[in-house]
């Protein structure tokens, strides 16, 4: 595209309309990404059938305001309350309610959206930039890549595990069995439905989500109370709700943002396979920075850093997602498969047209995913103090109010009741894992991945007539494979370097 189309894109989105309706969006995107169980996806499936009555630059202004805020907006009740809004917020959870419990929410706060808005901006940047050239890179990803990369990803249980790799692959292996339930993915015969047609579409992620981090969450602490603590507790509020700072200080932002720009390169590349969101980008992107960093041992605990990469991998994965969608036609996840939908209603076809015959509108898009990011930043930064006062209220009131948000968000989901009996069956699991000291992480992961999993393995042994050599036959297969076994065989040879060490400097002593 040329500068020209580039300048009257940008002056068509300065329009008071289509701003006026881009802030509407990041309001309602911030309502709907901080409430656990309402995702972004159900959030723009909702509001495209209402955008066809505006012009198309105003009906797309509020859907790219909503889509990116709600992403941000799923880390405030993930270091507010240990809930993630959305499923992509999962590992600000991590650190986020830890630091919250520190006394540094406001800082996890501050984090959250200015690392999901460097996130947001790099990728829609690289989509302004490579978007020919990434999607032409996702493409030709076949099941065995598929595979790999879910492999990949489900290798992460070993950094979400703690300090106890067994009981991590344990529930990992557990979250991997579970989500076979349903219909089977070649074949199409149903398995452990026990005649239960709601079984029939699986284990849905996100009730099992709500309900572990949620109402689990509840019942611990409601478990581990003790009255002669109340009052304790609530000085303890006192102070962790006066928040602090909220932004970073200069050297924080130095330290942070090198490894937050890998993150963002990472989380737009994965963003731009289709099938792989948020969730998986945050899983990949922390998990190896844990294992990267110099401080490893405080993620999970209350890290910044752990945070900080977290946040920018969630809004990283937006600009790679529309990177495919907009010059390939293929959904890069389920949000850009509903904007397919969309600009089919508004007569445009997504791939190589959006770059000739739609070029004028195709920047303004782009522009409309920049101010976006702009907009939540503001208005994140403005709130972050307000969104934390909600809390400032007696604990029971808290776990009530949760409690009600996870019923509704779970039943909100397929308007199926099944859906709320599964999330208040995984915060039983949710309770029992926390008094057992098991990690809920893993659980989560292999429930995630463990479908991807399965049904690219059997495609790929499909057409290879059997043979494994399929995993190795080209070079992007390849290149995952070795990151595959990096992952694995890293703790074992991080442990015999650390004992190579030690030796050494007794010996030298």
């Amino acid at each position: 595209m040329t500068i020209s189309v580039w300048l009257e894109g940008l002056q068509a989105v300065l329009q008071p309309s289509v701003l006026l309706f881009l802030a509407v969006g990041v309001l309602i995107g911030v309502m709907i990404g901080s409430l656990p169980g309402l995702s972004a996806t159900m959030g723009i499936a909702i509001m495209t059938p209402i955008t066809f009555w505006f012009a198309p630059a105003n009906g797309f202004a509020m859907l790219m305001g909503l889509w990116n805020a709600a992403i941000f907006a799923g880390g405030l009740s993930a270091i507010l309350i240990n809930t993630p809004g959305t499923p992509a917020s999962i590992t600000q959870s991590f650190d986020g309610y830890a630091l919250y419990k520190q006394g540094k929410g406001g800082l996890a706060l501050g984090i959250n959206v200015i690392f999901s808005f460097i996130g947001g901006l790099f990728s829609t940047i690289c989509l302004m930039l490579f978007a020919n050239p990434i999607a032409k890179f996702t493409v030709t990803f076949g099941p065995s890549e598929y595979f790999l990369l879910a492999l990949f990803g489900i290798s992460m249980m070993i950094s979400v595990a703690g300090g106890d790799l067994l009981k991590g692959l344990i529930l990992g292996a557990a979250g991997i069995l579970l989500s076979c339930i349903g219909l089977d993915p070649i074949l199409s015969v149903r398995r452990f439905t026990f005649q239960n047609t709601s079984l029939l579409a699986g284990i849905s992620f996100i009730p099992v989500m709500v309900g572990m981090f949620g109402i689990g969450e509840v019942m611990f602490q409601i478990y581990s109370r003790r009255r002669k603590q109340e009052a304790a507790e609530q000085e303890a509020m006192k102070e962790n709700l006066k928040l602090g700072k909220i932004l970073p200080s200069a050297k924080e932002m130095a330290a942070l943002t090198p490894r937050c720009l890998v993150a963002a390169i990472a989380s737009t590349i994965i963003g731009a396979i289709p099938a792989a969101g948020g969730d998986i980008a945050s899983i990949i992107c922390w998990g190896n920075a844990k294992k990267l960093s110099r401080h490893p041992e405080e993620y999970g605990k209350g890290s910044i850093e752990g945070l900080a990469i977290s946040s920018t991998a969630n809004n990283g994965v937006i600009g790679g997602a529309m990177t495919t969608m907009m010059t390939l036609g293929i959904p890069g996840d389920a949000v850009t498969a509903i904007l397919i939908g969309s600009l089919t209603m508004y007569g445009m076809q997504p791939g190589i047209k959006m770059f000739t015959e739609n070029s004028g509108f195709t920047a303004q898009i782009m522009w409309l995913m920049v101010l976006a990011n702009v907009v939540f930043l503001l208005f994140g930064l403005a709130t972050a103090k307000i969104s934390a006062k909600v809390l400032n209220v007696a604990q029971p009131t808290v776990w009530v109010a949760v409690c009600i948000l996870c019923v509704v968000g779970s039943f909100a989901l397929n308007n199926n009741f099944f859906d709320v009996i599964v999330m208040l069956a995984a915060s039983v699991l949710g309770f029992i894992f926390k008094v057992c000291d098991f990690p809920t992480g893993p659980f989560i992961l292999g429930l995630l991945l463990g479908g991807m999993l399965e049904s690219n393995l059997r495609r790929a042994l499909v057409m290879s007539h059997g043979s494994y050599g399929i995993f190795v036959a080209r070079p992007i297969s390849c290149v995952l494979l070795i990151m595959v076994l990096f992952t694995f065989l890293w703790p074992v040879l991080k442990a015999v370097f650390k004992r190579r060490n030690t030796i050494g400097q007794t010996e030298e002593k």
